[in-house]
């Protein structure tokens, strides 16, 4: 019995020793950071998660050298991007949603680096996990999954009478997918007439814009679509003028023009994502065991000057949005929440 516990010991302490193998005797860490587009949300992430790591360098005792890069859209230049960092021998690698986080998933098959990621609204929808509490490979990371009900309750919410609703989305985009099929599923039962309009990029995003304006659709539904993001300051004043509120998956879109976001707290996502990192690197904790990480998302974020050109008022929607959300804010429109604090 002395010789088996003495073997299950050395076990354990063997195993504790290999998962902390890569924290061990280690200071320095290179870790690549790669962006899918430049939009307010992922740049607050980026931001919010370098600014952790910048603290945490003193808190620590470490230091990080951090390689960062935009795809913008381009899947071969996101290829080429986590190419580079994997040739620089980075010790982890942080991929800016869901496109991001699927290539660099299949460009590290041999499980060598860890990636994190960061806003995937559906780590299990798009393959990249076995579960949400164990990963199971090289990948774990933070969610931005969108309670698509709330928002579509704020619709109805700010006017009962809505019956022509359009979803407006990239439809190549992973981050639409679950949230679109649910918004369809939801609003069918309700009874309303529901119109998909696509775009797969900012001129496509214009254009179809125009055609929710020809069609006189009572609102517009949008997830948390970067493609969609990115256009936002090219549409909102479109929208706006017809008298067509914006209600979407992110306060960015808010900050970029848009009516309403419901969504998660972006900079607090990206200090979380920045703690995962330090877990993998600093403690030196195994990504397939580190639970994805998940956020409440009942923040509803109103953009003053919209609501304003709609005819409506802030206080007023405030008191109709309260029974829905956890948090009723305003903003105003800006390129990046960087303006604002100017």
């Amino acid at each position: 019995m002395k010789k088996l516990t003495a073997l299950a010991l050395t076990v354990i302490m063997l195993l504790t020793a290999s998962s902390f193998a890569l924290a061990e005797g280690k200071t320095s860490f290179k870790i690549g950071i790669c962006n899918f587009v430049d939009d307010a949300s992922l740049n607050q992430i980026i931001a919010s998660l370098r600014q952790r790591l910048s603290e945490a360098q003193a808190e620590k005792g470490v230091t990080f050298e951090i390689l960062e890069d935009n795809c913008n859209l381009d899947g071969s230049v996101m290829q080429q991007i986590i190419a580079n960092f994997i040739s620089s021998d980075v010790d982890l690698m942080v991929a800016i949603a869901t496109p991001v986080a699927m290539t660099m998933q299949g460009m590290t098959e041999d499980n060598r680096i860890p990636v994190v990621f960061a806003a995937v609204s559906d780590p299990l929808g798009a393959g990249l996990v076995e579960s949400l509490e164990k990963p199971g490979a090289n990948i774990t990371g933070t969610s931005d999954y969108l309670d698509t009900a709330a928002v579509l309750n704020l619709i109805f919410a700010a006017n009962p009478d809505a019956k022509d609703i359009a979803l407006l989305y990239n439809p190549a985009e992973d981050a639409s997918t679950a949230p679109i099929a649910a918004a369809k599923e939801i609003l069918a039962q309700k009874g309303v007439n529901v119109r998909e309009y696509a775009g797969s990029n900012i001129a496509e995003v214009i254009l179809a814009a125009d055609a929710i304006v020809a069609d006189q659709m009572d609102a517009v539904f949008t997830p948390t679509d970067n493609t969609i993001m990115a256009a936002e300051l090219s549409i909102y004043e479109t929208l706006a003028a017809a008298g067509i509120p914006h209600y979407t998956g992110a306060d960015s879109f808010a900050l970029n023009g848009a009516f309403l976001g419901y969504g998660v707290d972006y900079a607090n996502l990206g200090r979380e994502t920045a703690n995962m990192i330090l877990q993998i690197l600093v403690d030196g904790l195994a990504p397939a065991e580190l639970p994805v990480m998940t956020f409440d998302n009942g923040t509803a974020t109103v953009n003053t000057e919209t609501a304003a050109a709609l005819g409506l008022s802030f206080e007023q929607l405030a008191e109709k949005f309260a029974p829905y959300c956890t948090k009723v804010q305003p903003i105003t429109t800006a390129e990046s929440f960087d303006d604002l604090a100017q």
